[in-house]
């Protein structure tokens, strides 16, 4: 059914819009085995480590997780990645599958000594259970403890006869959600178990895109990239400048001199859905690119994302279009779906 072990799980089983549907509604299993993970023993701040990342990690309490970016010295964003403290000096690092290798590389050539660093990504699956039925689900298998997992954080539980699994309370969905690693060798016998509930189902690849879209979350590698910076993408709240990371400051000075491009977020009039690559129009001059586009299954319109020259107003009118396709779209404030679950 899954294939575990590292490669791409599937677009879809039982079709995009039934599995979009379904984990707004329910809970669906999804295999994100294809995702890197790092385990790092340091010191946040002798190592280093501290400067590699935009978030403020040196504060966070052990059991936590925090979503941020590495940047490059001109502020591009090399990679989004979730953060876990396990203790005072250990640390999980969970990056994007495309860019694992470049991201350990870039830790190597940046820590200093005094630092163990280890690729455990063929050694660690990951399944992220999500929807409004999750927390039920999971807690027939793991018990009432896993109630006490507040947003953004994690702690480790049991699972076949004492194996260690760990368990945070996050996701790409917006829906109530928990992400789950485990052994290599135990995620197929999870996968089963998880699915033997009746209540649960197995999603691909294709709704959990449309399902982050609906909640402008980010995809590395379209709307995140190296020529695009947390201010050109509005993401600057992952960002904290009271301490020095790399990137610092060329991002303070594209402050001062605004962003040669900023994304933006437009929903159609219509069904039809703009796609990664089309042209974004104002009054039939290209200003920008789709980075993101999909039809909404919760909103039945087209949406999507893209870098634009220029600044505009909630509410502005726009094209979008590729060959002989045209599609009106208007400027929104995102998300274009709140969550109702979290």
């Amino acid at each position: 059914m899954a294939p575990f072990g590292g490669w791409m799980m599937p677009i879809q089983y039982q079709g995009i819009l039934a599995e979009h549907t379904y984990t707004r509604q329910g809970v669906s299993v999804f295999d994100i085995c294809h995702m890197g993970e790092f385990m790092l023993q340091a010191d946040p701040s002798l190592s280093g480590f501290d400067r590699l990342v935009t978030q403020n990690i040196t504060a966070m309490p052990i059991g936590a997780c925090r979503y941020g970016f590495m940047l490059n010295e001109q502020a591009g964003v090399m990679d989004d990645l979730i953060i876990y403290r396990i203790n005072k000096t250990s640390w999980m690092l969970v990056v994007n599958a495309a860019t694992t290798s470049s991201d350990l590389a870039h830790l190597k050539e940046n820590l200093s000594t005094g630092y163990s660093l280890e690729n455990v990504s063929d050694k660690m699956a990951k399944l992220d259970v999500q929807g409004p039925q999750s927390l039920d689900v999971l807690k027939k298998i793991f018990g009432k403890e896993i109630e006490k997992l507040n947003y953004y954080t994690f702690s480790e539980f049991k699972i076949f006869d004492h194996q260690s699994c760990m368990i945070s309370r996050t996701g790409y969905t917006g829906e109530l959600g928990y992400e789950i690693y485990i052994a290599n060798d135990y995620v197929g016998s999870l996968w089963e178990l998880l699915l033997c509930d009746a209540r649960v189902k197995p999603a691909g690849l294709g709704c959990r895109d449309t399902l982050r879209l609906e909640m402008s979350y980010p995809l590395y590698g379209q709307d995140l990239d190296t020529h695009h910076s947390p201010l050109a993408a509005g993401l600057l709240k992952f960002v904290d400048f009271s301490k020095d990371f790399i990137g610092r400051d060329a991002l303070i000075k594209e402050q001062k001199n605004g962003a040669k491009e900023q994304l933006i977020y437009f929903q159609a009039d219509s069904r039809r859905a703009p796609r990664h690559g089309f042209s974004i129009l104002d009054k039939g001059r290209q200003i920008g690119v789709v980075t993101s586009g999909s039809f909404s299954p919760s909103l039945s319109v087209g949406i999507g994302m893209g870098y634009v020259a220029g600044n505009f107003d909630i509410g502005a009118q726009l094209m979008v279009k590729d060959a002989g396709i045209e599609i009106p779209v208007k400027v929104i404030k995102r998300p274009f779906l709140k969550s109702t679950s979290l």
